[in-house]
């Protein structure tokens, strides 16, 4: 069974008890669940509530405690998008009450923890943050991180329009990166790869367990780009698999160059004029991302890493199973 080093997972392991430990027995009822239970495959990247302990309900040692986790199962990156993207909330709400828009709580104490299984147990386990545009998890069994996506990260605004934060941007590099690989493709490579002049209006494989891609749109293929071009695909997927802590990210490209670059693809859709509605895709044997940014005026990023055969882990865990002779 493959996975980064045992240090990673050892140290979220010691993150996540550390924060169980601080909670009191009220909390961790709503927090804490049974490894088997169908909640674990709960994602969602739109507003609304979710089951777990909400930041609005930890004392401020809880949330540095909690913070604390994301901390150790993400890369640096990745952590500081996190934080960014919580922080777009009160924004979000000053843009909407200006609009005369009201009804949607925009509050960044509504992003929830929870926790499935045993940390500090031999069983496999695993934890999750969840809110508006934050979707993000790892599971984890005997100090090896097994898998972590789905993995979901978006932003409203994507640029903030005006106010002292003016110009700031909570993720940028998913958007930044393919707009300079689709402006190195020749003119029949783009042909491959724009697929649509209209953008879909949000990510099309849905938010359920499993990833359904027959309708997401497949373009460009790794094997039809020039070496320079095919380092910038991997360089944009890498961007999505680097969100995970260094150790973690090794591990998950390793599986996915393993399973082969040559038919993964790149498609746009929508214009190439920065903007204005567009959206991608990149597809492969066991790969799939999406980004879209049409809302509000083409400000307000959706982008989602799938992995077809190893979404929450269970590729693996089939084999840490087989592997300790016991059926999931």
């Amino acid at each position: 069974m493959t996975g980064p080093p045992m240090d990673t997972a050892r140290r979220i392991g010691d993150a996540v008890t550390r924060w169980v430990a601080g909670l009191d027995q009220d909390q961790r009822s709503r927090a804490v669940f049974p490894f088997e239970t169908d909640e674990r495959f709960v994602w969602d990247y739109r507003p609304g509530s979710r089951r777990g302990l909400a930041l609005a309900d930890m004392t401020d040692p809880q949330r540095t405690a909690a913070m604390a986790i994301v901390d150790a199962a993400m890369s640096r990156r990745g952590a500081e998008e996190v934080r960014s993207i919580i922080a777009l909330e009160p924004i979000l709400g000053e843009l909407e009450r200006r609009s005369g828009r009201t009804g949607i709580r925009r509050d960044p104490e509504r992003y929830w923890f929870a926790v499935f299984g045993d940390p500090g147990g031999p069983a496999p386990w695993s934890w999750r943050i969840g809110g508006h545009h934050v979707a993000v998890h790892s599971t984890l069994a005997e100090d090896r991180v097994l898998g972590t996506a789905p993995s979901f990260l978006g932003a409203n605004p994507a640029t903030v329009p005006d106010g002292p934060q003016a110009g700031r941007r909570a993720i940028d590099g998913e958007e930044r990166l393919a707009r300079e690989l689709l402006a190195s493709l020749s003119v029949a490579q783009r042909r491959l790869a724009i697929v649509d002049p209209v953008a879909p209006p949000d990510i099309l494989s849905g938010n359920g367990r499993r990833a359904d891609p027959r309708d997401v749109p497949t373009g460009v293929r790794h094997d039809q780009l020039e070496p320079a071009q095919q380092t910038a695909l991997e360089g944009l997927i890498r961007h999505y698999v680097e969100r995970s802590h260094r150790d973690i990210a090794g591990a998950e490209w390793e599986r996915i160059r393993d399973a082969g670059l040559g038919s993964v693809s790149f498609a746009w859709a929508g214009p190439d004029t920065a903007g204005r509605g567009h959206y991608y895709a990149i597809r492969g044997p066991s790969l799939l991302v999406e980004y879209d940014n049409t809302q509000n005026g083409a400000n307000h990023i959706h982008s989602v890493w799938r992995d077809l055969a190893n979404d929450w882990g269970e590729d693996l865990l089939r084999e840490h199973y087989a592997a300790d002779h016991r059926v999931p």
